[in-house]
Protein backbone atom coordinates (compact mmCIF):
# COMPACT_ATOMS: atom_id res chain seq x y z
CA UNK A 1 0.00 0.00 0.00
CA UNK A 2 1.62 3.21 -0.90
CA UNK A 3 2.68 5.83 1.79
CA UNK A 4 2.36 8.97 -0.14
CA UNK A 5 -1.42 7.58 -0.79
CA UNK A 6 -2.17 7.05 2.44
CA UNK A 7 -0.90 9.79 3.69
CA UNK A 8 -2.80 12.17 1.05
CA UNK A 9 -6.57 10.73 2.38
CA UNK A 10 -5.42 11.33 6.05
CA UNK A 11 -4.63 14.71 5.53
CA UNK A 12 -7.80 14.86 3.20
CA UNK A 13 -9.71 13.29 6.41
CA UNK A 14 -7.99 15.64 8.96
CA UNK A 15 -9.53 18.60 6.94
CA UNK A 16 -12.45 17.58 6.58
CA UNK A 17 -12.23 17.12 10.42
CA UNK A 18 -11.28 20.24 11.19
CA UNK A 19 -14.35 21.70 8.96
CA UNK A 20 -16.39 19.59 11.37
CA UNK A 21 -14.92 20.89 14.36
CA UNK A 22 -15.72 24.80 12.81
CA UNK A 23 -19.17 23.54 12.26
CA UNK A 24 -19.60 22.17 15.78
CA UNK A 25 -17.59 25.93 17.02
CA UNK A 26 -19.83 27.64 14.85
CA UNK A 27 -22.88 27.25 17.97
CA UNK A 28 -20.49 28.90 20.41
CA UNK A 29 -18.53 31.47 18.77
CA UNK A 30 -17.66 33.05 15.22
CA UNK A 31 -16.34 30.71 12.03
CA UNK A 32 -16.54 33.70 9.52
CA UNK A 33 -18.28 30.64 7.20
CA UNK A 34 -21.66 30.08 5.87
CA UNK A 35 -22.45 27.60 7.84
CA UNK A 36 -24.66 25.43 4.72
CA UNK A 37 -21.74 25.58 2.58
CA UNK A 38 -18.99 24.57 5.13
CA UNK A 39 -21.50 21.85 5.68
CA UNK A 40 -21.48 21.17 1.93
CA UNK A 41 -17.58 20.79 1.90
CA UNK A 42 -16.81 18.94 5.13
CA UNK A 43 -19.65 16.13 4.06
CA UNK A 44 -17.81 16.09 0.48
CA UNK A 45 -14.47 16.51 1.92
CA UNK A 46 -14.93 13.01 4.36
CA UNK A 47 -16.72 10.98 1.34
CA UNK A 48 -14.66 11.51 -1.38
CA UNK A 49 -11.33 12.33 0.21
CA UNK A 50 -10.90 10.13 2.83
CA UNK A 51 -13.27 7.14 2.42
CA UNK A 52 -13.65 6.90 -1.39
CA UNK A 53 -9.86 7.85 -1.75
CA UNK A 54 -8.73 5.14 0.60
CA UNK A 55 -11.00 2.71 -0.64
CA UNK A 56 -9.60 3.24 -4.20
CA UNK A 57 -5.99 2.49 -2.61
CA UNK A 58 -7.29 -0.38 -0.81
CA UNK A 59 -8.73 -2.13 -3.72
CA UNK A 60 -5.58 -1.15 -6.08
CA UNK A 61 -3.48 -2.80 -3.69
CA UNK A 62 -5.15 -5.89 -2.43
CA UNK A 63 -7.32 -6.80 -5.83
CA UNK A 64 -4.60 -5.87 -8.70
CA UNK A 65 -1.49 -7.03 -8.88
CA UNK A 66 -0.32 -5.31 -12.62
CA UNK A 67 -0.03 -1.68 -11.34
CA UNK A 68 -0.90 0.51 -14.36
CA UNK A 69 0.06 3.68 -14.37
CA UNK A 70 -3.06 4.62 -14.84
CA UNK A 71 -4.06 3.93 -11.43
CA UNK A 72 -1.82 6.83 -10.54
CA UNK A 73 -2.57 9.14 -12.94
CA UNK A 74 -6.26 8.58 -12.35
CA UNK A 75 -5.58 8.82 -8.08
CA UNK A 76 -3.97 12.28 -8.82
CA UNK A 77 -6.56 13.46 -11.25
CA UNK A 78 -9.34 12.55 -8.23
CA UNK A 79 -7.43 14.16 -5.62
CA UNK A 80 -7.41 17.82 -7.44
CA UNK A 81 -10.96 17.42 -7.87
CA UNK A 82 -11.02 16.41 -4.16
CA UNK A 83 -8.87 20.06 -3.35
CA UNK A 84 -10.87 22.04 -6.24
CA UNK A 85 -14.42 21.04 -3.77
CA UNK A 86 -12.08 21.50 -0.59
CA UNK A 87 -11.20 25.30 -1.68
CA UNK A 88 -14.78 26.22 -3.32
CA UNK A 89 -17.75 24.81 -1.49
CA UNK A 90 -16.83 26.90 1.77
CA UNK A 91 -16.99 29.83 0.01
CA UNK A 92 -19.94 29.32 -2.55
CA UNK A 93 -21.90 26.00 -1.93
CA UNK A 94 -23.08 24.42 -4.79
CA UNK A 95 -22.25 26.62 -7.21
CA UNK A 96 -20.51 26.71 -10.97
CA UNK A 97 -16.54 25.92 -9.69
CA UNK A 98 -17.91 23.55 -7.39
CA UNK A 99 -20.21 21.85 -9.31
CA UNK A 100 -17.09 21.57 -11.75
CA UNK A 101 -14.90 19.59 -9.30
CA UNK A 102 -17.92 17.23 -8.25
CA UNK A 103 -18.93 16.22 -12.00
CA UNK A 104 -15.17 15.84 -12.62
CA UNK A 105 -14.93 13.34 -9.76
CA UNK A 106 -17.98 11.56 -10.76
CA UNK A 107 -16.21 11.00 -14.18
CA UNK A 108 -12.97 9.79 -12.39
CA UNK A 109 -14.87 7.20 -10.47
CA UNK A 110 -16.49 5.66 -13.70
CA UNK A 111 -13.07 5.43 -15.34
CA UNK A 112 -11.96 3.82 -11.75
CA UNK A 113 -14.44 0.80 -11.64
CA UNK A 114 -13.67 0.29 -15.42
CA UNK A 115 -10.30 -0.46 -14.70
CA UNK A 116 -10.60 -2.39 -11.48
CA UNK A 117 -13.28 -4.33 -12.90
CA UNK A 118 -11.16 -4.79 -15.92
CA UNK A 119 -7.47 -5.26 -14.07
CA UNK A 120 -8.65 -7.12 -10.50
CA UNK A 121 -7.30 -10.55 -10.34
CA UNK A 122 -8.27 -12.90 -6.96
CA UNK A 123 -9.36 -16.25 -6.70
CA UNK A 124 -11.73 -15.21 -4.04
CA UNK A 125 -15.52 -15.77 -5.58
CA UNK A 126 -16.30 -13.92 -2.61
CA UNK A 127 -14.27 -11.36 -2.83
CA UNK A 128 -14.98 -10.79 -6.10
CA UNK A 129 -18.53 -11.05 -6.05
CA UNK A 130 -18.45 -8.17 -3.06
CA UNK A 131 -15.71 -6.14 -5.21
CA UNK A 132 -18.16 -6.17 -8.25
CA UNK A 133 -21.33 -5.37 -6.34
CA UNK A 134 -19.81 -2.23 -4.64
CA UNK A 135 -18.78 -1.25 -8.02
CA UNK A 136 -21.90 -1.03 -9.22
CA UNK A 137 -23.57 0.20 -6.34
CA UNK A 138 -21.42 3.06 -6.53
CA UNK A 139 -22.41 3.80 -10.51
CA UNK A 140 -26.04 3.42 -9.83
CA UNK A 141 -25.82 5.99 -7.22
CA UNK A 142 -24.53 8.93 -9.12
CA UNK A 143 -27.87 8.84 -10.79
CA UNK A 144 -29.17 10.56 -8.22
CA UNK A 145 -26.67 13.04 -8.77
CA UNK A 146 -27.77 13.70 -12.42
CA UNK A 147 -31.08 13.80 -11.60
CA UNK A 148 -30.45 17.20 -9.50
CA UNK A 149 -30.33 19.48 -12.05
CA UNK A 150 -33.74 18.50 -14.17
CA UNK A 151 -35.57 18.33 -10.48
CA UNK A 152 -34.11 21.76 -9.50
CA UNK A 153 -35.43 23.24 -12.91
CA UNK A 154 -38.67 21.53 -13.18
CA UNK A 155 -39.74 21.31 -9.18
CA UNK A 156 -37.29 23.42 -7.33
CA UNK A 157 -35.12 22.49 -4.30
CA UNK A 158 -37.75 22.08 -2.25
CA UNK A 159 -39.63 19.02 -4.45
CA UNK A 160 -40.02 15.67 -3.02
CA UNK A 161 -37.98 14.96 -6.29
CA UNK A 162 -34.58 16.95 -5.25
CA UNK A 163 -34.49 15.65 -1.45
CA UNK A 164 -35.46 12.29 -3.24
CA UNK A 165 -32.40 12.38 -5.54
CA UNK A 166 -30.16 13.48 -2.83
CA UNK A 167 -31.36 10.63 -0.55
CA UNK A 168 -30.58 7.78 -4.03
CA UNK A 169 -27.28 9.06 -3.92
CA UNK A 170 -26.21 9.09 -0.10
CA UNK A 171 -27.96 5.50 0.75
CA UNK A 172 -25.99 3.80 -2.31
CA UNK A 173 -23.20 5.30 -1.37
CA UNK A 174 -23.04 4.97 1.97
CA UNK A 175 -24.67 1.37 2.90
CA UNK A 176 -23.88 -0.18 -0.96
CA UNK A 177 -20.47 1.25 -2.53
CA UNK A 178 -18.62 1.84 0.92
CA UNK A 179 -20.30 -0.91 2.56
CA UNK A 180 -19.80 -3.49 0.13
CA UNK A 181 -15.86 -2.01 -0.65
CA UNK A 182 -15.05 -2.31 3.45
CA UNK A 183 -16.91 -5.84 3.38
CA UNK A 184 -14.57 -7.30 0.25
CA UNK A 185 -11.06 -6.06 1.64
CA UNK A 186 -12.49 -7.43 5.18
CA UNK A 187 -13.34 -11.10 4.06
CA UNK A 188 -10.38 -10.95 1.60
CA UNK A 189 -8.05 -10.67 4.95
CA UNK A 190 -10.38 -13.06 6.86
CA UNK A 191 -10.10 -15.46 3.53
CA UNK A 192 -13.69 -15.82 4.02
CA UNK A 193 -15.02 -18.83 1.79
CA UNK A 194 -17.67 -19.51 -1.02
CA UNK A 195 -20.41 -21.05 1.64
CA UNK A 196 -23.57 -21.50 1.42
CA UNK A 197 -23.55 -19.38 4.59
CA UNK A 198 -21.97 -16.25 2.66
CA UNK A 199 -24.08 -16.81 -0.77
CA UNK A 200 -27.06 -16.34 1.87
CA UNK A 201 -25.58 -13.42 3.48
CA UNK A 202 -24.65 -11.36 0.15
CA UNK A 203 -28.11 -11.79 -1.48
CA UNK A 204 -29.92 -10.64 2.09
CA UNK A 205 -27.27 -7.71 1.90
CA UNK A 206 -27.98 -6.83 -1.29
CA UNK A 207 -31.96 -6.55 -1.26
CA UNK A 208 -31.75 -5.36 1.82
CA UNK A 209 -30.06 -2.67 0.70
CA UNK A 210 -32.03 -1.65 -2.12
CA UNK A 211 -35.74 -2.11 -0.27
CA UNK A 212 -33.94 0.13 3.18
CA UNK A 213 -34.36 3.07 0.45
CA UNK A 214 -38.32 3.13 0.84
CA UNK A 215 -37.40 5.05 4.16
CA UNK A 216 -36.22 8.08 2.74
CA UNK A 217 -38.79 8.02 -0.09
CA UNK A 218 -41.50 7.63 2.97
CA UNK A 219 -39.70 11.06 4.31
CA UNK A 220 -40.86 13.23 0.94
CA UNK A 221 -43.34 11.24 -1.03
CA UNK A 222 -45.22 9.30 1.55
CA UNK A 223 -47.33 5.75 0.57
CA UNK A 224 -49.08 3.33 2.65
CA UNK A 225 -46.89 0.58 0.57
CA UNK A 226 -43.42 2.00 1.67
CA UNK A 227 -43.17 1.61 5.57
CA UNK A 228 -43.74 -2.22 4.67
CA UNK A 229 -41.19 -2.66 1.96
CA UNK A 230 -38.88 -0.73 4.53
CA UNK A 231 -39.94 -3.35 7.39
CA UNK A 232 -39.24 -6.59 4.87
CA UNK A 233 -35.50 -4.45 4.52
CA UNK A 234 -34.80 -3.70 7.84
CA UNK A 235 -35.51 -7.24 8.94
CA UNK A 236 -33.64 -8.64 6.39
CA UNK A 237 -30.74 -6.43 7.26
CA UNK A 238 -30.44 -8.30 11.02
CA UNK A 239 -30.33 -11.23 9.16
CA UNK A 240 -27.66 -10.25 7.45
CA UNK A 241 -25.97 -9.26 10.50
CA UNK A 242 -26.25 -12.41 12.29
CA UNK A 243 -24.79 -14.08 9.39
CA UNK A 244 -21.89 -11.57 9.14
CA UNK A 245 -21.16 -12.66 12.73
CA UNK A 246 -21.03 -16.22 11.62
CA UNK A 247 -18.90 -15.70 9.40
CA UNK A 248 -16.26 -13.94 10.69
CA UNK A 249 -15.71 -15.14 14.36
CA UNK A 250 -12.23 -13.57 14.57
CA UNK A 251 -10.52 -16.66 13.86
CA UNK A 252 -7.41 -14.70 12.18
CA UNK A 253 -6.19 -13.77 15.89
CA UNK A 254 -5.66 -16.83 18.00
CA UNK A 255 -2.12 -15.45 18.71
CA UNK A 256 -2.29 -11.77 19.84
CA UNK A 257 0.59 -9.92 20.47
CA UNK A 258 0.33 -6.12 21.53
CA UNK A 259 0.15 -4.86 18.03
CA UNK A 260 -1.62 -7.19 15.97
CA UNK A 261 -4.41 -6.49 19.81
CA UNK A 262 -4.60 -2.69 17.83
CA UNK A 263 -5.53 -3.95 15.07
CA UNK A 264 -8.20 -6.49 16.44
CA UNK A 265 -9.67 -3.90 18.46
CA UNK A 266 -10.24 -1.49 15.62
CA UNK A 267 -12.34 -4.53 14.36
CA UNK A 268 -13.88 -5.15 17.35
CA UNK A 269 -14.57 -1.06 17.38
CA UNK A 270 -16.33 -1.31 13.76
CA UNK A 271 -18.35 -4.67 14.15
CA UNK A 272 -19.60 -3.38 17.54
CA UNK A 273 -20.92 0.03 15.32
CA UNK A 274 -22.28 -2.31 12.20
CA UNK A 275 -24.00 -4.15 14.88
CA UNK A 276 -25.25 -0.94 16.31
CA UNK A 277 -26.35 0.75 13.19
CA UNK A 278 -28.33 -2.43 12.21
CA UNK A 279 -30.17 -2.45 15.27
CA UNK A 280 -30.75 1.66 14.84
CA UNK A 281 -31.80 1.52 11.52
CA UNK A 282 -34.39 -1.76 12.50
CA UNK A 283 -35.91 0.59 14.76
CA UNK A 284 -37.24 2.65 11.55
CA UNK A 285 -39.90 -0.12 11.35
CA UNK A 286 -41.75 1.85 14.10
CA UNK A 287 -43.42 4.53 12.03
CA UNK A 288 -43.31 7.36 14.91
CA UNK A 289 -39.32 6.44 15.45
CA UNK A 290 -38.43 7.06 11.88
CA UNK A 291 -40.42 10.32 12.14
CA UNK A 292 -38.61 11.38 15.14
CA UNK A 293 -35.37 10.22 13.44
CA UNK A 294 -36.12 12.55 10.32
CA UNK A 295 -37.30 15.45 12.11
CA UNK A 296 -33.98 15.49 14.57
CA UNK A 297 -31.25 16.72 12.96
CA UNK A 298 -29.00 15.13 15.95
CA UNK A 299 -30.24 11.64 14.81
CA UNK A 300 -29.37 11.89 11.58
CA UNK A 301 -25.84 12.78 12.18
CA UNK A 302 -25.01 10.54 14.78
CA UNK A 303 -26.34 7.92 12.81
CA UNK A 304 -24.30 9.50 9.38
CA UNK A 305 -21.40 9.12 11.79
CA UNK A 306 -21.93 5.90 13.53
CA UNK A 307 -21.61 4.72 9.88
CA UNK A 308 -18.80 7.09 8.16
CA UNK A 309 -16.64 7.14 11.66
CA UNK A 310 -17.57 4.02 13.58
CA UNK A 311 -18.01 1.44 10.87
CA UNK A 312 -16.22 2.51 8.12
CA UNK A 313 -13.31 4.63 9.08
CA UNK A 314 -12.88 1.69 12.11
CA UNK A 315 -12.27 -0.68 9.03
CA UNK A 316 -9.97 1.91 7.35
CA UNK A 317 -8.23 2.43 10.24
CA UNK A 318 -6.96 -0.83 10.63
CA UNK A 319 -6.30 -1.57 6.77
CA UNK A 320 -3.64 0.70 7.17
CA UNK A 321 -2.31 -0.69 10.32
CA UNK A 322 -2.83 -4.07 8.39
CA UNK A 323 0.15 -2.77 5.72
CA UNK A 324 2.67 -1.68 8.54
CA UNK A 325 2.71 1.78 7.49
CA UNK A 326 2.75 2.86 11.18
CA UNK A 327 5.25 2.48 13.69
CA UNK A 328 4.07 0.94 16.94
CA UNK A 329 4.60 3.71 19.48
CA UNK A 330 2.70 5.65 22.63
CA UNK A 331 1.88 8.37 19.87
CA UNK A 332 0.30 6.33 17.44
CA UNK A 333 -2.10 4.57 20.53
CA UNK A 334 -3.05 7.76 22.12
CA UNK A 335 -4.01 9.12 18.53
CA UNK A 336 -6.17 6.09 17.55
CA UNK A 337 -8.06 5.43 20.99
CA UNK A 338 -8.18 9.10 21.39
CA UNK A 339 -9.99 9.28 17.35
CA UNK A 340 -12.20 6.78 19.13
CA UNK A 341 -12.98 8.07 22.55
CA UNK A 342 -14.12 11.58 20.64
CA UNK A 343 -15.97 9.66 18.23
CA UNK A 344 -17.67 7.59 21.46
CA UNK A 345 -18.54 11.06 23.45
CA UNK A 346 -20.02 13.04 20.57
CA UNK A 347 -21.96 9.88 19.81
CA UNK A 348 -23.49 10.23 23.24
CA UNK A 349 -24.00 13.60 23.63
CA UNK A 350 -25.87 13.66 19.99
CA UNK A 351 -28.06 10.86 21.08
CA UNK A 352 -29.06 12.80 24.82
CA UNK A 353 -29.69 16.03 22.98
CA UNK A 354 -31.71 14.24 20.43
CA UNK A 355 -33.73 12.38 23.29
CA UNK A 356 -34.03 15.27 25.07
CA UNK A 357 -35.44 17.06 22.18
CA UNK A 358 -37.55 14.36 21.66
CA UNK A 359 -39.13 14.33 24.98
CA UNK A 360 -39.24 17.74 25.64
CA UNK A 361 -37.28 18.46 28.34
CA UNK A 362 -34.89 21.71 26.91
CA UNK A 363 -31.05 21.58 25.89
CA UNK A 364 -28.29 19.35 27.84
CA UNK A 365 -26.04 22.16 30.16
CA UNK A 366 -23.62 23.53 27.98
CA UNK A 367 -24.20 21.00 25.24
CA UNK A 368 -23.06 22.95 22.55
CA UNK A 369 -19.39 24.12 24.45
CA UNK A 370 -19.03 19.93 25.33
CA UNK A 371 -19.59 18.50 21.82
CA UNK A 372 -17.27 21.10 20.10
CA UNK A 373 -14.87 19.91 22.97
CA UNK A 374 -15.13 15.73 22.87
CA UNK A 375 -14.93 16.81 18.69
CA UNK A 376 -11.52 18.16 18.77
CA UNK A 377 -10.36 14.60 19.96
CA UNK A 378 -11.24 13.60 16.57
CA UNK A 379 -8.66 15.77 14.30
CA UNK A 380 -6.37 15.19 17.11
CA UNK A 381 -6.19 11.21 16.91
CA UNK A 382 -6.18 11.86 13.41
CA UNK A 383 -3.53 14.32 13.39
CA UNK A 384 -1.08 12.13 15.66
CA UNK A 385 -1.92 9.11 13.25
CA UNK A 386 -0.59 11.08 10.37
CA UNK A 387 2.31 12.65 11.86
CA UNK A 388 3.32 9.06 12.71
CA UNK A 389 2.24 8.11 9.25
CA UNK A 390 4.97 10.67 7.68
CA UNK A 391 7.69 9.97 10.55
CA UNK A 392 7.69 6.42 9.84
CA UNK A 393 10.37 5.08 7.15
CA UNK A 394 8.32 3.11 5.25
CA UNK A 395 8.29 3.92 1.60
Amino acid sequence: MPKKFVVVCLVNFLIAALMGLALRYSFIGFVGLNYRFLTHAHSHIAMLGWVYLMLYVCMVHYFVPDKKPAFTKLFWLTEFAVLGMMCSFPFQGYAAVSISFSTLHIFCSYYFAYLVWKHHKTESVVVSRLLKTALVFMLVSTAGVWCLGPAVSMLGQASAFYQIAIQFFLHFQFNGWFLMAVFAVFFHLFQVENTKQFKLFYWVLVISTVLTFALPIQWFAPHPILPWINGVGVILQLVTLVLFLKLIKFKAYQKVNKDSLVVLNLYRFAVLCFILKTVFQASSIVSEFSNVVYTHRNFVIGFIHLLMLGVISGFLFSFILKNNLLAYSKRLYIGIYSFLLGFVLTEMLLLIQGYKFFVGSGMLSNYYLLLFLCSTLLPFGIALILFNLIKNKVV
